[in-house]
């Protein structure tokens, strides 16, 4: 089977890589030394910094960032890295400790916390500064950065010039970066970046869910402004002053000539002249950059038309009410046995399934047509990986709450050996180089905080420590999005709004291209038009009781894309935040959906944060509905695109809980599914289970928290959640086919052995156990196909198969997240195999599916289909099961599984074992309270 490219669509956008091809090695060195000797940006270095704030870690903070610090780099250090391996100081630092953990875990203690994290205290000894710096000559910012990481620590004795530094710092290190963001959030990274199909499919994947015209972009600023009062007038100050150190960056660098050398590979300067320039930086780019994170990691919902062709699937099968009954026990919007974060049995009932569903819109069958979004294709846009890529990128764009990553462990001081609360947590983002996040540390009035933030957006930590105080988040994917079926008039592009035949609004981009250093793609052009409504932008075509409709889609946060910058302002202000309770203030001012956990020495708290819609009663969020004013959400403006919002009240929340843990679970008790696949089995029960045995024995260490996430970071869920069962019902007769009993031995040791996917020792990049998980990984897809598949039909499983992915094992490109993207195991189907395997046994099963599907719910014959499927995976060669791409040979294993920081500029990485867990990761114990 062919791997596809990743579908998280970052990990395909194309930037510069092995430029050697077009210089000889000689012709680089001399270019490289007529470009070594550019103007430096001024800094003094071993100027002993100003004391640190107030800090109550007492050295229990650390925190780490892969690859490192340094994401700029000049066009003479691309062309060294090219040439010779080298890369600029700092710019792979920290991805050596972060890999070490997957072996070096099991032995770790709280004093050798460090070697695999970075000390997180505030301030730099005088004896670790590597330089000091004030930036444009300002006197009231100081940016200092440490010998280790070259993190920078900016100190400001004005609020202007604190966020002045904030951005200066974050040109430093990720201009590229952010540059290449604020294009792809405006839909036009093609012609900036070069038209490979990678980056057509990621602006086409943006654009279809935040078509923004320039107007739209600054209403949303000038509404946070209006609407805040002192805070929001206070964080445009901060913006405009952030951007103000950005742009005398880019000055500085311009002039320098030290500016990222990903400029003049791209072709916007020229490498011996200089010419051309680097565009300053507007508000309106950091809403187009916010729509990007939102879109990536706080959106959850949609997919409401898939579900629709599922259950229409299943009716047809089964007929109305048995198929309605099969698809929603596939559906697990409230399963009894998930994992759950709030666990101590408090209700939070959100978007649950009516008695009596009013006001659907289903599609009549055959009729449903994706609505394009790409026009007169020119050039190279009419390649068919071109097309392939829109292809992609549009199943992306409308597919049901496949966002996520992220995890979280945080105990209460009850359960402690220090009695204060523990946290190990953090955001998966991915694998970048350079990174998606960066690190800072941030001083100056009203401002006190230590950690990372997305690149361009970091006038304010966004996860991190405060003074006595710690917090992060991982993505929770409620629902807040709705298709609305809206009936056409007169023609495709008019529809009945209250009654009135108005017309669609279209907005549409045009982008050009042509080849440079850095792309290849030969010259190009399309369009890209959407045609909006009040209920949002069109993604489909149907009829719906025979009448033309277009479905739409509507998410909360559409407008609303800077809302959030005033929670993250509270979090970053020592006198907002003062305890649990402030934290679950803060958080409620964050409208993008994310679970928020707080730790400090004394309490520990839990919020879900988003603005959740009040539907109208009767209204089933799973489906489209009719777009008629009986089904819209209520208070709704479609001018601003605000509504009405369940209570923060209504929101899962806690305080000092015995434990939190989160890995993209359920939230809480009657708190509906948005993403499908949270049933039985879960990769959080990964967390839970071994979090639940540390509480339970008491005496929780940073270290013990640790190996705990780092163990699940190397576990396989299937080996151990599923397979025990799975042989099971082949232990119940004797195994007599040689091949099978050998497959079947092979899988008890590594199940016996704990299930890992872990080197034989450090830095041999093979695995122990090797047979078995290529067994496993071989086995997976053909037994859930050979289970399910012959008692749906193959019409009902695909369309089962659409909405939920079979696996998502570290290799498996075929998954959701894609090749060397580290997370893994958060879809798939585990939880339907886990289900129908007990009930074959006979065990009790809470929520169990309609009908039993393993042999038709015969142990015997389950049994053959078992043994059958498994014959077959183990004669398949580590080839087949592993095929070659561009990092790995076939047949390579660990390669398949390793982890690639995705290059988005000129400087690559070494890949690294695989571990599943955040790219940015706080381990916290505070020792006191101010």
């Amino acid at each position: 089977m062919s791997r596809r490219t990743p579908r998280n669509a970052l990990d395909a956008v194309r930037t510069p890589r092995r430029i050697t091809g077009f210089l000889k090695t000689a012709s680089v060195c001399v270019l490289i030394a007529g470009l070594l000797s550019p103007l430096s940006p001024a800094v003094a270095a071993n100027v002993a910094p100003k004391a640190a704030a107030e800090d109550h870690c007492g050295g229990r903070c650390s925190d780490i960032l892969p690859p490192g610090e340094n994401g700029n780099a000049t066009l003479a250090q691309i062309l060294l890295h090219q040439a010779f391996g080298t890369r600029p100081a700092h710019a792979a630092d920290q991805l050596g400790p972060y890999a070490d953990l997957a072996s070096g875990y099991p032995a770790l203690t709280d004093e050798k916390i460090d070697t695999f994290f970075n000390d997180a205290s505030f301030g730099v000894p005088a004896d670790q500064v590597a330089s000091t710096e004030k930036p444009a000559g300002r006197d009231d910012v100081t940016i200092v950065r440490d010998k280790r990481t070259g993190v920078p620590h900016i100190t400001g004795t004005t609020r202007y010039g604190t966020e002045f530094g904030a951005g200066y710092a974050a040109a430093e290190d990720r201009l590229w970066l952010m540059d290449l963001f604020r294009h792809v959030g405006r839909g036009q990274l093609t012609s900036f970046a070069g038209g490979a199909p990678a980056n057509q499919g990621l602006e086409q994947q943006f654009y279809r869910n935040a078509p923004y015209t320039e107007a739209e972009l600054q209403a949303q600023i000038d509404r946070v402004v209006a609407t805040n009062g002192e805070r929001g007038q206070q964080a445009l100050a901060d913006v405009d002053a952030y951007l103000d150190g950005i742009n005398a960056y880019i000055d500085a660098s311009d002039s320098g000539r030290y500016f990222p050398g990903e400029y003049v590979l791209t072709g916007h300067k020229d490498a011996l002249t200089n010419a051309g320039k680097i565009e300053h930086f507007t508000a309106t780019d950091l809403v187009a950059l916010a729509s990007v994170v939102g879109s990536l990691f706080g959106a959850g919902g949609g997919g409401e038309v898939n579900n629709a062709l599922s259950l229409l699937a299943a009716q047809s099968k089964y007929g109305v009410e048995e198929g309605t009954r099969v698809w929603e026990s596939f559906r697990e919007r409230n399963d009894p046995e998930a994992v759950l974060t709030v666990h101590d049995g408090q209700s939070f009932p959100y978007a649950t399934r009516p008695d009596e569903p009013q006001g659907r819109a289903l599609p009549d069958p055959g009729s449903v047509t994706e609505e394009p979004l790409v026009y007169d294709r020119t050039g190279s846009a009419k390649t068919a990986g071109a097309k392939d890529a829109s292809a992609t990128a549009a199943t992306t764009a409308v597919s049901s709450a496949r966002r996520g990553m992220s995890n979280a462990l945080v105990v209460s001081g009850a359960h402690t050996a220090s009695g204060h609360p523990v946290a190990v947590f953090g955001p998966q983002t991915g694998y970048f180089a350079p990174q998606l996040l960066l690190l800072q540390e941030i001083q100056g009035p009203g401002v006190s905080a230590r950690g990372a933030s997305f690149a361009g957006l970091s006038m304010y930590v966004e996860l991190g420590r405060g003074q006595d105080y710690a917090w992060s988040a991982t993505t929770s994917g409620q629902d807040v999005i709705d298709t609305y079926a809206v009936e056409l008039c007169q023609d495709d592009h008019h529809y009945l709004y209250h009654g009135t035949c108005t017309a669609m609004d279209q907005v549409e981009r045009t982008n050009s291209w042509k080849p440079t250093v850095a792309d290849s793609t030969a010259a190009g052009s399309y369009t890209m038009r959407v045609w909006r409504t009040k209920y949002g932008p069109v993604q489909y075509r149907a009829t719906v009781g025979g009448k033309k409709v277009a479905y739409t889609t509507l998410r909360s946060s559409y407008l609303h894309e800077t809302d959030s910058i005033i929670g993250f302002q509270m979090l970053n202000d020592p006198g907002f935040v003062k305890g649990p309770q402030d934290f679950l203030k803060a958080a409620q001012h964050i409208n993008f959906t994310f679970n928020w956990f707080y730790a400090d020495a004394q309490h520990t708290a839990y919020y879900n944060s988003g603005d959740n819609p009040v539907r109208a009663d009767d209204v089933d969020a799973e489906f489209p509905v009719l777009a008629e004013p009986a089904y819209e959400w209520r208070g709704w403006d479609p001018d601003t695109n605000t509504a009405d919002y369940t209570p923060p009240s209504a929101h899962p929340q806690s305080v000092d809980q015995d434990y939190y843990i989160s890995w993209n679970n359920k939230q809480a008790e009657d708190y509906a599914a948005a993403p499908w696949g949270e049933g039985s089995v879960h990769r959080g029960d990964l967390l839970d289970d071994r979090v639940g045995k540390l509480v339970a024995a008491g005496g929780v260490t940073r270290a013990s928290l640790t190996r705990a996430m780092a163990d699940a970071a190397v576990t396989d869920l299937r080996a151990e959640d599923v397979l025990p069962k799975l042989l099971k019902v082949i232990g119940t007769a004797p195994v007599t086919d040689p091949a099978a009993a050998e497959a079947v031995h092979a899988l008890d040791a590594w199940v016996s052995a704990g299930g890992k996917r872990a080197e034989t020792s450090a830095g041999s990049t093979t695995y122990a156990h090797a047979d078995a998980i290529r067994i496993m990984d071989a086995w997976w897809p053909l037994l859930v196909k050979a289970e399910f598949e012959p008692g749906l039909g193959s019409e009902l499983y695909n369309a089962m198969t659409a909405n939920l992915t079979v696996d998502e094992a570290p290799s498996a490109g075929h998954g959701p997240t894609g090749s060397h993207a580290g997370s893994a195991f958060q879809y798939g189907w585990w939880s339907y195999v886990d289900k129908d395997i007990r009930a074959v046994l006979g065990e009790p099963v809470r929520g169990p599916l309609a009908r039993t599907y393993c042999g038709n719910g015969d142990l015997s014959a389950c049994r053959d289909v078992l043994l059958g499927t498994l014959k077959q995976a183990a004669g398949k060669s580590a080839a087949e099961v592993y095929p070659g791409d561009d990092q790995c040979a076939a047949g390579d294993q660990w390669c398949a599984d390793s982890v690639v920081q995705r290059p988005l500029g000129g400087i690559e990485h070494d890949r690294i074992s695989w571990q599943n867990r955040p790219t940015y990761q706080q381990v916290v114990e505070f020792t006191s309270h101010r």
